[in-house]
């Protein structure tokens, strides 16, 4: 049995999330339960920002055809051609193909299967792997140079566990600088966290040139000249323009420009990559890009210096699998977007995955947080001392409160209700 809800909180009634395209987002998901016939239970989502939630849903709805009446054996045994099914299916591609919102409700499927199959097998995805799918990429990664990485990342993987377990993997903080937020709350939040040990610290940018140049200078006297500071313009600018605003920005030296332009601008991406190379700040992108193939012409066109992989947005495990390898081949980093609602109890599993079995390294690499709405989940992420704590429960974290489900459910819900 396959059951999806629309689950949604109230987040733009506070600004939470806010930046220069998504000015009053309320942070959703379509959030999937898969029950077998023997009571096991797997837990899926994907990521949106309030209104659209219901075509997402509608989405999973015509995948779940695809999925109710086979078993989680017959899934994984052939995991690559599932992936196929869901993706390929000859006629519901023609809505994609793998992009938009059908692979977002193909995320919101596969992240139940992967939550499934790792509370049935004991263990947490970062240490599977077999299902990846390399149709269109083989000219960028094959599966015999994917096999080569992850056998040459066997040499010292035990002690990368370990190190893990005992400091977790480095984190920076979007909490404190949304673009809805009075300079008075940017400084209490930048006060708090420089207190709470956070070193890494993301701006939002792109409404106003001078309001951005006033508050990126605010919170660089803040943080000091020696911790890190990006600046996020989610996809406001043309590119000629993204490279006049950001040169404007290069005395706060931002370690990058997060979606400069439009996220389907690979061209546009490399052109300003060029531009601010000699300024030292580098282009950060991927939480909008639809799939393996963009993520492939990115990294072969030189157009981003930061791979932002999403949980949500392309084809689950699966997809991501995929280009945490081809980024390891062409040796940019990986630096994962999360906030939102479950981002980062998810893709906490792909940054761990990545570093101790495919990169081993943490140079530029460290992944987004965001302080908002854990507590709705029933395996929250554990920050310490600005690092995420590897997940002890089996699973893929994303299992929600059912109290949460109910009194958010859209537009039923009691939250809901309350502000009607």
């Amino acid at each position: 049995m396959l059951t999806v809800s629309d689950v949604r909180f109230p987040t733009s009634l506070e600004q939470h999330g806010s930046d220069a395209m998504h000015t009053d987002p309320d942070y959703s998901v379509a959030y999937v339960v898969i029950e077998t016939d023997q009571g096991m239970h797997g837990y899926g989502l994907t990521f949106t920002v309030g209104r659209g939630t219901e075509i997402v849903v509608c989405a999973v709805e015509a995948l779940s055809a695809l999925v109710v009446g086979k078993s989680l054996e017959e899934i994984v045994s052939d995991f690559r051609g599932f992936y196929r099914l869901l993706t390929s299916d000859g006629q519901m591609r023609w809505i994609g193909p793998e992009k938009g919102v059908i692979q977002l409700a193909t995320a919101a499927v596969l992240n139940a299967v992967w939550d499934l199959w790792a509370r049935s097998e004991g263990k947490d995805p970062r240490k599977l792997i077999s299902c990846i799918d390399f149709r269109y990429i083989t000219d960028a990664l094959t599966e015999q140079e994917a096999l080569d990485i992850l056998v040459k990342a066997q040499t010292g993987k035990q002690q990368r566990v370990d190190q893990m377990l005992k400091e977790g993997y480095p984190a920076y903080t979007t909490s404190c600088a949304w673009l809805g937020y009075s300079d008075q709350l940017l400084k209490q939040l930048c006060t708090d966290a420089l207190n709470d040990g956070w070193t890494k610290f993301k701006v939002k940018v792109g409404a106003d040139l001078e309001d951005d140049i006033r508050r990126c200078s605010l919170i660089r006297q803040m943080i000091g000249p020696h911790n890190t500071l990006m600046i996020d313009a989610n996809q406001r600018w043309d590119v000629g323009e993204a490279i006049t605003w950001v040169t404007r920005l290069a005395e706060y030296k931002p370690l990058w420009i997060e979606e400069p332009t439009s996220p389907d601008d690979i061209l546009g991406h490399a052109a300003i990559s060029k531009a601010l190379a000699p300024l030292g700040i580098g282009v950060a992108t991927g939480e909008q890009c639809h799939n393996r193939v963009m993520f492939k012409q990115f990294l072969q066109a030189s157009a981003l210096q930061f791979v932002q992989i999403d949980s949500c947005r392309l084809g689950s495990v699966n997809e991501n699998l995929a280009v945490l390898l081809m980024a390891h081949k062409f040796k940019v980093p990986v630096c994962p977007h999360a906030g939102g609602v479950g981002l980062c109890e998810l893709v906490q599993h792909l940054i761990l995955f990545d570093y101790i079995s495919v990169s081993a390294s943490l140079d530029n690499r460290m992944c987004e947080f965001v302080d908002h709405l854990h507590q709705h989940f029933r395996s929250p992420v554990v920050i310490q001392n600005a690092h995420y704590m590897p997940p002890k429960d089996p699973g893929y974290s994303c299992e929600m409160l059912e109290s949460s489900v109910q009194t958010h459910q859209y537009p039923q819900g009691q939250v809901w209700k309350n502000l009607q």
